[in-house]
């Protein structure tokens, strides 16, 4: 795949997608937004992809937000277009078959911190800044943020987060729940690929229904919530995966997982 706002390498069933405007430290725009569709579109059926890793281009950011020129220019019903265009780009994210790790290496801010939002968790480095500081654009989140962080850190603190438009330090992040692990800069990239290498090493169909498990369960009842459990569970019984897996086990030997 070859674009010109994101860079792409694939290896061994990890793919790492960097956010490529360094120049502007890889804010959003509506070329990269196409891009990313794009890219997700592809991503989606590429079996062989089994974990993601989103990071930025650079050292200085991840994504430092929407390019604010670009929305300067909006008016009468393209906010509305503008909004649901993002929001319809980061939800692919989210409902990707496989994992996907934000490994966020500097600014996190805006529609940045919304695209890690849409990943399934944030590892973040030392040097990270995360915020979303719309309101002191005169406009507030419009790519999922209201929606998103207040399932990952509460309602509470997700007002105070948003409605102060404060940007915040890794280890503040990761005391709120918002990133689940931190890092030396050196070390997050290759501590990520670690994982996502262990992730990668699983039964693809059984991570895939883990997560679709965990995301459409979280906002139902418990009752219902089993439900799904339940039925992805049946569903995964037959699979080569399922039965080369306890197979594996019983032989004492590493499974050959083939994503069917």
């Amino acid at each position: 795949m070859s674009y010109k706002t994101l860079s792409y390498e694939e290896n061994q069933g990890v793919g790492v997608l960097k956010f490529n405007r360094p120049e502007s430290l890889n804010a959003l725009n509506r070329p990269l937004l196409e891009e990313l569709n794009t890219f997700l579109d592809k991503i989606r059926h590429d079996d062989e992809v089994r974990c993601l890793i989103f990071t930025g281009q650079g050292d200085k950011a991840f994504i430092a937000g929407a390019d604010i020129k670009e929305i300067s220019l909006l008016k009468g019903q393209e906010p509305q277009k503008f909004a649901k265009y993002g929001q319809d780009t980061l939800l692919k994210i989210e409902q990707l078959p496989c994992p996907v790790i934000a490994a966020v290496n500097g600014f996190a801010l805006g529609g940045g911190l919304e695209v890690a939002l849409a990943c399934d968790f944030i590892w973040a480095s030392e040097k990270a800044k995360l915020g979303l500081p719309e309101v002191s654009l005169g406009i507030i989140p419009g790519y999922g943020g209201t929606q998103r962080l207040s399932r990952w850190v509460g309602v509470g603190r997700a007002r105070e987060m948003i409605f102060s438009g404060q940007f915040y330090d890794a280890k503040t992040a990761f005391e709120f729940g918002l990133v689940q692990k931190v890092l030396a800069p050196d070390a997050l990239l290759p501590e990520c690929l670690k994982l996502a290498s262990l992730i990668a090493s699983r039964g693809p169909l059984a991570v895939g229904a883990a997560k679709k498990s965990i995301n459409q369960g979280f906002d139902c009842d418990l009752v219902a919530g089993l439900d799904l459990e339940a039925h992805e569970f049946t569903l995964l019984f037959g699979s080569r995966d399922q039965i080369e897996g306890t197979r594996a086990f019983i032989e004492k030997r590493s499974p050959q997982f083939t994503g069917k």
